[in-house]
């Protein structure tokens, strides 16, 4: 799955462990997303869209 996590965030003035803080995740957890080496769960890319105030497929995207 890819995805727009790390220019979406950016685009939103957020820092990594801004938006890990207000996920109640690790930065760790945004990096790996971030670098496309973590798919997050469902509640998790719920939650993601909420903060940015996008819908979940505007962020993500699966391969094809």
């Amino acid at each position: 799955m890819k995805n727009r996590v790390k220019q979406l965030r950016k685009a939103a003035g957020l820092r990594q462990e801004d938006m890990a803080a207000q996920l109640g995740v690790s930065r760790q957890t945004i990096i790996a997303i971030e670098n496309d080496k973590y798919d997050p769960s469902l509640e998790l890319a719920m939650k993601i869209a909420r903060l940015l105030g996008l819908h979940v497929e505007d962020i993500f995207t699966l391969d094809n």
